[in-house]
């Protein structure tokens, strides 16, 4: 069963429905969903849809040729591959003449790697034959630095040849949870923290059984999927896998300045920030400012956070890189009950305020907030206070703030993500911690409910919101 992607589909229906020839690039990191989405889109349309691979130049031509005369299966009494790429290319405008014909060239990176004319023959392919023709073509890809530096680069022979380019995403949390319908909110929620909204991970959860069976059976136990899938995908995509390991690790257990991932790791300053780069361009890393942050904090390379963007490279990071020696030795158990048990919910309040943001970014579409907001996200920063008579400047952290373009009316929100109830102490806190204006509500998330006290404050206080998971389940 296909689950969610109904903006992807939409894009790629509205692009289908244009009474133009389309030329559509979709690319995202590896697992996110690209080649079922775009099979889903194909059923019930005219297609050939390539799959490419590692192959020699000629092989890549022999099987594209072959995909490509399987649409016209007549004409394999006459040949059985086109003579040079051009000729393949060329074929494609011959496919569409009653209806619209969807061509679906998958990793298309690959038919580049060994060949790098192919953008030039297609772009003049493009320019002199296909934009006037019935058809939709789509070329796919999970090298994100190709597509981004290269493909739709200036320097390249396809710019500005695309009609669509469209980036794929993790699925946000309400889509990625119907992955598993028998979990309670609650264990829906620790799921989304460790598998993210990757497809290709929530599949290999059993709804059926416990959170804790899923985590030793699929993760902490050789030869499964997910246990060597972090190795796997560093292999496919990096060189030096030792040295982004101890970068990944050192970022996974909590240092996230600069400053502290040069001084956990040992790597000089130079050499740090490539490496950081190349994991923020493959999706595995970001940079992170204070929802406030001003134009000129973002250019100082000093600034801001780094915090790993994928829950799974950040779950196995955690608890699976660090315990591995267990692992290799079968004691997948010990691990659960040493090392993650008592840390799960921990571990998942950083998921539940992502999840929190989406619910306010669901609201916010619908209008349903008390002003729209232009920015939403973490805030930190240094707040000076009197205490005891003296000014003091202490650093204070909000889970949500979010703001009008202005910036004059403002929502401060605290999500909590535990067993006990959200209580006027919390609260108070949340009220202390700045004062950005005069027009401030408060948004409460908690995962149990919120004492009588709280609840009764909100009945009398309409600045005062409360959501609890449900509500963020939708």
């Amino acid at each position: 069963m296909f689950i969610g992607r109904e903006n992807e589909l939409k894009f790629l229906n509205n692009c289908y429905e244009s009474d133009n020839a389309e030329f559509v690039v979709l690319y995202g990191r590896r697992r996110v969903g690209k080649t079922e989405t775009l099979s889903e889109f194909c059923k019930g349309k005219p297609n050939v849809f390539y799959s490419c691979r590692e192959y020699t130049p000629e092989k890549q031509l022999k099987e594209f040729s072959a995909a490509l005369l399987s649409f016209r299966p007549e004409l394999k009494a006459y040949t059985d591959s086109f003579a040079d790429w051009d000729k393949a290319f060329s074929f494609i405008g011959e496919m569409g003449e009653d209806t619209k014909t969807v061509i679906v060239i998958d990793e298309f990176p690959y038919m580049c790697r060994n060949n790098p004319d192919i953008p030039s023959i297609l772009q003049i392919v493009w320019d002199t034959v296909l934009k006037n023709k019935n058809i939709m073509l789509i070329i796919c890809g999970s090298s994100m630095s190709f597509i981004e530096k290269e493909l739709l680069s200036e320097k390249n022979p396809l710019y500005g040849r695309a009609t669509g380019i469209y980036k794929m995403l993790p699925m946000p949390y309400y889509d990625a949870v119907k992955f598993l319908p028998e979990f309670s909110d609650e264990d829906k929620l620790i799921a989304y923290s460790i598998l993210g909204g990757i497809p290709h991970y929530l599949k290999q959860f059993n709804s059926e059984k416990s959170l804790k069976e899923n985590i030793i059976e699929r993760i902490l136990t050789k030869g499964t999927v997910l246990y060597s899938e972090v190795e796997f995908l560093l292999r496919q995509e990096l060189r030096e896998t030792a040295v982004y390991n101890t970068i990944i690790e050192a970022i996974a257990l909590g240092n996230t300045s600069f400053n502290e991932i040069m001084t956990k790791t040992g790597i000089e300053k130079s050499k740090l920030s490539v490496y950081l780069k190349n994991l923020i361009e493959l999706g595995i890393v970001q940079r992170e400012f204070s929802v406030l942050a001003s134009a000129k904090e973002h250019a100082n390379s000093s600034k801001g956070l780094y915090n790993l963007t994928d829950n799974y490279f950040r779950f196995w990071y955690a608890f699976g890189y660090s315990n591995l020696s267990e692992l290799e030795n079968d004691d997948a158990i010990g691990v659960w009950e040493d090392y993650i048990e008592n840390s799960l919910h921990d571990f998942a309040s950083k998921s539940f305020e992502e999840a929190c943001i989406d619910y306010m970014y669901s609201m916010n579409k619908l209008r349903k907030l008390p002003f729209r907001f232009s920015k939403i996200g973490r805030w930190w920063g240094s707040v000076t206070k009197e205490i005891d008579g003296k000014k003091v400047s202490q650093t204070e952290e909000i889970d949500i703030v979010a703001t009008d373009k202005d910036e004059k009316k403002y929502v401060l929100g605290e999500c909590k993500f535990r067993r006990e109830l959200f209580d006027t102490a919390e609260l108070r806190k949340l009220k202390d911690k700045h004062s950005f204006g005069e027009e401030i509500y408060y948004y409460l998330f908690s995962l149990s409910g919120f004492t009588y006290a709280v609840v009764e404050k909100a009945q009398t206080d309409d600045r005062i919101v409360l959501v609890d998971i449900s509500q963020i389940m939708m």
